[in-house]
């Protein structure tokens, strides 16, 4: 009986391993592609928000000090909150020109 079961276990891992041995190799460069896209994405992202924020404390700060600049002010406070977040834009479309 113990005999059997060596048997049948040999045969289990032999019929077993034989696809295994039988799969190519895929290991090939390492694509770093997408990682570096997302990470420069993630730091465009984060530094045109401490940009924005900055950007919108300040305008809110000069309306405080003078409510009467507001026309003007609210002028090149909508002008630079385009230009910051143009440059996430521009970050988003070379990630996807580059792939």
């Amino acid at each position: 009986m113990r005999m059997l079961q060596m048997v049948f276990m040999s045969l289990a891992v032999l019929l077993l391993a034989t696809p295994a041995f039988a799969q190519t190799a895929t290991s090939g460069p390492i694509n770093l592609a997408p990682i570096g896209a997302g990470l420069a994405m993630a730091i465009a992202a984060g530094l045109c928000g401490l940009g924005q924020g900055k950007a919108t404390a300040s305008a809110a700060e000069a309306l405080a000090r003078n409510p009467g600049a507001r026309p003007g002010l609210f002028t090149f406070l909508i002008l630079g909150l385009a230009f910051i977040e143009s440059l996430a834009l521009f970050t988003f479309v070379i990630i996807f020109l580059t792939k």
